[in-house]
């Protein structure tokens, strides 16, 4: 356990993280002074790595013992002005970077995102862009006030570049997006922590589930009515647990409520191979669907298995075969890197067969610890150094990506990411998902419906509001009118 004393209150996340991105394979805690008075005794009889930080009358001390004991302590002052306290934001940005410096010389590493905690790098990149910054000036403040690796600094601005281009004929005052949860699967995956649940035990309440999202399309119909819609998503779980008469059911209601003459993009996440079938793509694909996901994660049989895939990598080729069958022209793939066992050779064996299927987008995952997924506990009990994501495994995935003709369209962070690295989408010129940009940027309103979705309604002045929905499916079928109450509450007229 690595213990972090402090008496700075309201910077306890801030501490946290950045302690967690330097000792990925620790439990963090961060606790009070006054806690740690309290449960002196307590804690004295297990072994922990300890830092405190002391802040007083314009001094930071943080203090680093290597070891249970409390000896070779290695102290590292700070001195600020005292007016630095009136401006908070400024206040906690100095002392992030006082305390990133901290942390490497202690561990004798950097950290390629510097001590950016935050899971939206692209947004600084992209609101400077905006602002009119020169290129080279976003790419000195990276570098200098945030500490990010040069490639991680270009990546930011390249891919925010790309992304303003993509977003430049979005409605964002007079518009929105709509998403729509389909939280069933065919099993729950090791790493999971989305809302999910086993279709084989819901399937006699998929129908009345279906009768609540229909009554949040009426009321967001009429609270929205005309507003732009411009994309649609619908994800999950595995949208494609639902029978093609009820995917057939849930988007003709979809299309008699609301207007698609301008949507840019609809996207359903097909998901899971073992959830895919020929008749269920056909309907997909006659209500004008643009945009799906055949999702492996990995190409290795054994890693399917262990993370409770109970399809094979021969039903992930098959499915991919059925949709372009069918019809579909922009296909997505997602990949996870630093799965359980999971070496480099076994990533550049996926992305050799991924070559072979050709998608026109590619996301690429860092596998991220949940804390309410099974990883969790499969981590304690066989350790973390079983999952490797390196600077070379991801460099596999994005020369497979280049080599497809893919370029870098949207990034985003989680908290415990293997190896502190990012997942990234990569897409063909035209094949770019729309709608994950939005989602990332937040620079539009999304409506969401069905169990464990949050609406995000975004102000013209940058601010953002949210509501969500129940995650339990029961709890949301019982209490539907509540749902729609907060999103009446949410979407009113200001």
């Amino acid at each position: 356990m690595l213990m972090i004393k402090s008496n700075m209150p309201g910077f306890e996340y801030d501490i946290h993280s950045l302690v967690k991105a330097f000792y990925g394979e620790k439990t963090v805690k961060v606790v009070s002074m006054e806690v740690c008075r309290q449960e002196a005794d307590k804690m004295s009889m297990e072994p922990f790595l300890c830092v405190e930080l002391f802040s007083h009358e314009g001094k930071v001390e943080c203090t680093f013992f290597p070891d249970e004991n409390h000896v070779e302590a290695e102290k590292f002052p700070w001195e600020f002005e005292i007016d630095l306290l009136k401006e908070k934001k400024t206040f906690k940005n100095e002392f992030k970077k006082f305390f990133y410096q901290c942390l490497c010389q202690i561990t004798g590493k950097e950290l390629p995102w510097g001590n950016l905690t935050g899971i939206r790098p692209t947004k600084i990149a992209m609101g400077m862009l905006e602002e009119g910054m020169e290129e080279n000036k976003i790419l000195a403040f990276l570098e200098t006030e945030h500490f990010v690796s040069r490639e991680k600094a270009e990546l930011s601005l390249d891919i925010a570049k790309r992304e303003r281009k993509l977003l430049s004929s979005i409605h964002y005052e007079d518009g929105y997006s709509l998403y729509i949860g389909i939280p069933f699967c065919p099993t729950t995956c090791l790493y999971c922590s989305f809302t999910s649940y086993p279709i084989c035990s819901f399937r006699e309440k998929v129908e009345k589930y279906m009768d609540c999202l229909i009554e949040e399309m009426d009321f967001v119909a009429k609270a929205y009515k005309g507003k732009v819609l411009d994309t649609v998503y619908i994800g999950g779980g595995t949208p494609t647990t639902l029978e093609a008469a009820q995917l057939d059911r849930l988007i003709c209601a979809l299309k008699d409520r609301f207007s698609f003459e301008q949507v840019k993009e609809f996207t359903v996440e097909a998901g899971r191979a073992d959830s895919i079938t020929k008749e269920k793509l056909e309907v997909l694909f006659s209500h004008g669907v643009t945009r799906i996901s055949v999702n492996p994660q990995t190409m290795k049989e054994e890693t399917l298995r262990l993370i409770g895939r109970r399809h094979t990598v021969e039903q992930v080729k098959e499915a991919f075969g059925l949709a372009r069958e069918v019809g579909f022209t922009n296909i997505n793939m997602d990949l996870i890197l630093g799965l359980p066992e999971e070496t480099k050779e076994d990533v550049e064996g996926t992305i050799s067969e991924i070559r072979k299927l050709a998608p026109d987008s590619l996301t690429i995952h860092s596998l991220a610890i949940k804390r309410a997924s099974k990883l969790n506990e499969w981590v304690e009990k066989n350790g973390i150094s079983m999952l490797k994501n390196t600077d070379e495994t991801m460099e596999i995935a994005a020369r497979g990506a280049k080599e497809l003709s893919m370029k870098p369209y949207y990034l985003y962070r989680q908290k415990n990411m293997a190896g502190n690295f990012e997942n990234v989408g990569y897409a063909r010129e035209g094949c770019f998902g729309i709608y994950n940009i939005l989602i990332m940027e937040e620079k539009q309103t999304i409506v969401a419906l069905g169990a464990g979705s949050i609406t995000k309604r975004v102000y013209s002045d940058g601010r953002i509001e949210r509501c969500d929905n129940v995650k339990d499916v029961s709890q949301y079928m019982e209490r539907i009118d509540e749902m729609i109450e907060r999103k009446r509450e949410l979407l009113k007229e200001s």
